[in-house]
């Protein structure tokens, strides 16, 4: 595992009303691109110790050094990906060893192989349920006892497909199972003191990802798909992330079990329809 530094600034990033915000520390999946990099930026300005992993060294790298020079917050990574059971495991093993102590879990990382049902095979199912239902569950399971200790909560990020019906089946069955998951283990470990969310985002615009890339090639294919949001507009990740710190935080303390949607109110969750 890389280190970043971890001479902590005192108060140094802390905000204004957002009392005891420096003295967590969150472990995040899949925490350095996208939505990812959002909920790690958004946690180290709250004040908080992180701990992420990814598969992508440059851009754990690169907000490593952001979180640093933004938040002065420590912050330790590891390349790692999660379809690594066993290294997966013992990352939140030694992120919860190194922060001292674990508040949060947030598990962003997540995806989808194989098209439609005709051209998917079994292995394509195999390996999205791994990534969306396997990951959060073994993450989990090894940050709950720590959770317990700090009456902490996690946020399994899932997705509308999730609850809208759109295409790929795959990707949409593995997603529903992650929103069923989060209740279940709500019951499982409340008595623990330990709470557990879903949040589902809507399709995020995020440069270089799949929605930029149909702005940028299919302009007027993409004009079409933001009618499917009610406010003309695809969600923005960093509206996500905000939604993400506040489920982890004190203030969320009556809010377990529940699947949060921020989707902006979208219909279609395909620019293809349903």
């Amino acid at each position: 595992m890389n280190s970043v530094d971890d001479t902590d600034v005192a108060g140094g990033a802390r905000e204004a009303g957002r009392p005891g915000a420096s003295k967590r520390a969150v472990i995040v999946t899949g925490g350095s691109r996208g939505l990812g990099r959002e909920t790690t930026l958004r946690l180290a300005a709250q004040g908080c110790d992180l701990a992420v992993c990814g598969r992508d060294a440059a851009s754990l790298e690169a907000v490593a050094e952001e979180v640093r020079a933004r938040h002065g917050r420590t912050l330790h990574t590891e390349r790692l990906d999660v379809l690594d059971e066993s290294a997966l495991a013992a990352f939140v093993r030694e992120s919860a060893a190194r922060l001292g102590r674990v508040h949060g879990l947030v598990t962003v990382a997540g995806g989808a192989r194989g098209t439609d049902l005709r051209d998917t095979e079994p292995s394509d199912w195999d390996l999205t349920c791994r990534l969306n239902v396997t990951h959060p569950a073994i993450a989990l399971r090894e940050a709950a006892d720590h959770l317990a200790g700090t009456g902490g909560s996690a946020v399994l990020v899932s997705s509308v497909s999730g609850w809208k019906p759109a295409p790929p089946a795959q990707y949409a069955a593995a997603k529903a199972a992650q929103i069923h998951m989060a209740s279940s283990l709500a019951r499982e470990l409340g008595p623990r003191g330990v709470r557990v969310n879903c949040v589902s985002p809507g399709s995020m615009l995020i440069e270089g990802k799949g929605w930029a890339r149909l702005r940028d090639e299919d302009p007027r294919a993409y004009r079409a798909f933001e009618k499917e949001f009610p406010g003309g507009r695809l969600v923005d990740p960093r509206e996500v992330a905000e939604v993400i710190a506040f489920l982890l935080s004190d203030r969320a303390r009556g809010v377990n079990g529940a699947n949060i949607p921020v989707d902006g109110g979208q219909n279609a969750p395909s620019a293809y329809g349903y």
